[in-house]
């Protein structure tokens, strides 16, 4: 399991075609992609489970607590991106509730995120 950040400050400020925006980029694939939201309410969680293909977990609002294959919880919060490899065991649990963007594909290019 590995934790990166996608916050403003990890991003990129662009000005082309007259824009101003933070741009932090998540990641790149040239194979099939599944992306969800997953909405976890009070005291939710997602089971403990192993990963079919590596999935990349990012937090986009709440908090919650995240491990892998140690019995170590990390917590995580808003603006934080978690990856599990393939056959990795992982779970999810939140107390107060968080929503996450989920994208899972066997190739997974986290190059331009920034480690935590």
């Amino acid at each position: 399991m590995r934790i990166f950040q996608f916050k403003q400050e990890s991003g990129k400020k662009i000005i082309k075609f007259d824009s101003n925006f933070v741009m932090s980029r998540i990641t790149q694939t040239h194979k099939e992609a599944h992306i969800g939201c997953m909405h976890l309410d009070k005291d939710g969680v997602i089971g403990y489970h192993q990963a079919m293909v590596p999935q990349l977990l990012l937090i986009v609002s709440g908090e919650g607590w995240v491990r892998g294959k140690a019995n170590e919880y990390i917590k995580v919060h808003c603006g934080e991106a978690v990856l599990w490899d393939k056959h990795e065991w992982h779970e999810t649990k939140t107390a107060t509730g968080l929503m996450a963007i989920v994208i899972e594909s066997e190739e997974l290019d986290t190059s331009s995120l920034m480690p935590l």
